[in-house]
């Protein structure tokens, strides 16, 4: 525990805390905290709620929101059924839980690299290794099957993915989901798809998930969660779904060992599903806008390379500096436009390979279109104003 890694998120904060008590305004584009109202449901079913006793609620979740979140699912055309789903506090419960139930001493999860840094936190805890498979830039942080295989050991127990991507924005295709899939059918491997951005997507895309598959159900778990789509990520209400009954039974007894999630919250969460695809269709609109915003004003800082986002609400980028943790901390401590200044995730975090993203940030565009042109200008400016006082050309 002792190696565990500190959250490249939130790596910065005591940095970003003194800038705003030097009285800088702090541009927040390191965290995926959207800044859109939640639906008035949520409020509505939080106000109804006047039980005399809060009382635990049954371990799997509340089964009226178990039946909701069910029809939710079959909505979108996946068989799944209540007794396929648990309710869990939160999507980082849901993943602490998967890996504790499928880990074993030296077993390891293929990862697509860059990926989410705070999976780290919960590999270790579960003593679960992960093995990354690097993806570029260059063809939209998309997978290849060589580069998987090559991987996949006799230690290997899943393959791990987010779709769509965080940090990348890549919505993988239809078809790499059925590489994914094979490979996995032939390897004897479990399948983790964390899908809490799912209907995400831009451009007209299709929502691809793995919960389509039907021939891998019994080796699939998905991740999946209320904070992004409906953006409700404090009510701390997730889920895992699974087919699998000897490990849907085990992720059961851990669901009972912390006895039960929020009754409020679970009582909350009825009127997010009440929303639904309105609220949904809403917020998919509106980063579809701020990730237009915030690619074409990044594409015209000079040095910066970044790929056009497909879904979620991320990117990365390659700043023209050679350590971009020295740099944000520089921003936050030692520059500011008229007393305002850019708060980013640093992209190493985001890597298991050691030496990879040192000069890569993760941009969150979870703040209005004026903010996010704002900003991007604050880090243009920083960005020449850096390389001036290090003598850079």
């Amino acid at each position: 525990m002792t190696n565990m890694e500190v959250s490249s998120v939130r790596k910065l904060s005591k940095y970003a805390d003194a800038a705003k008590a030097a009285g800088k305004k702090v541009y927040h584009l390191n965290i995926g905290q959207p800044d859109l109202p939640a639906p008035l449901e949520y409020y509505e079913r939080i106000r109804e709620f006047n039980e005399p006793i809060v009382e635990y609620m049954p371990s799997q979740g509340l089964p009226e929101l178990l039946k909701a979140m069910e029809d939710f699912y079959r909505g979108h055309g996946f068989s799944f059924r209540a007794e396929n789903i648990a309710v869990t506090t939160g999507g980082s419960e849901a993943v602490l839980m998967t890996l504790l139930a499928l880990t074993n001493p030296g077993d390891e999860f293929i990862v697509f690299e860059p990926y989410y840094s705070n999976y780290n936190t919960y590999f270790t805890i579960s003593g679960a290794t992960p093995v990354p498979v690097r993806t570029s830039v260059t063809n939209g942080f998309h997978i290849d099957r060589e580069a998987l295989e090559a991987q996949i050991t006799h230690r290997t127990k899943g393959i791990w993915v987010t779709n769509p991507g965080n940090p990348t924005g890549t919505v993988l295709t239809a078809e790499e989901l059925r590489m994914i899939a094979d490979v996995a059918k032939q390897n004897d491997l479990y399948i983790v798809s964390d899908e809490v951005y799912r209907e995400i997507v831009f451009d007209g895309r299709q929502i691809t998930s793995f919960g389509f598959l039907e021939d891998i159900h019994d080796r699939l778990v998905i991740i999946d969660s209320v904070s992004k789509r409906f953006s409700a990520c404090g009510a701390r209400i997730g889920t895992i779904v699974c087919k699998n009954k000897e490990l849907f039974n085990i992720i059961f007894k851990l669901c009972q060992g912390r006895l039960s999630v929020s009754t409020v919250e679970q009582h909350g969460a009825l009127g997010l599903y009440e929303a639904g695809y309105r609220v949904i269709n809403q917020v998919r609109d509106e980063f579809e806008k701020r990730r237009n915003v915030v690619y074409d004003a990044l594409r015209q800082v000079p040095g910066v390379e970044c790929n056009k986002p497909e879904g979620a609400f991320y990117m990365m980028c390659k700043l023209p500096v050679e350590d971009a943790t020295e740099f944000l901390i520089w921003m936050l401590e030692e520059f500011d436009v008229d007393g305002e200044t850019v708060m980013a995730a640093p992209g190493e975090g985001f890597y298991a390979t050691k030496g990879l993203g040192k000069d890569e940030i993760r941009l969150a565009f979870t703040l209005e279109c004026s903010l996010l042109e704002k900003a991007v200008s604050i880090l243009a400016k920083g960005l020449e104003e850096y390389n001036k006082v290090r003598g850079v050309v």
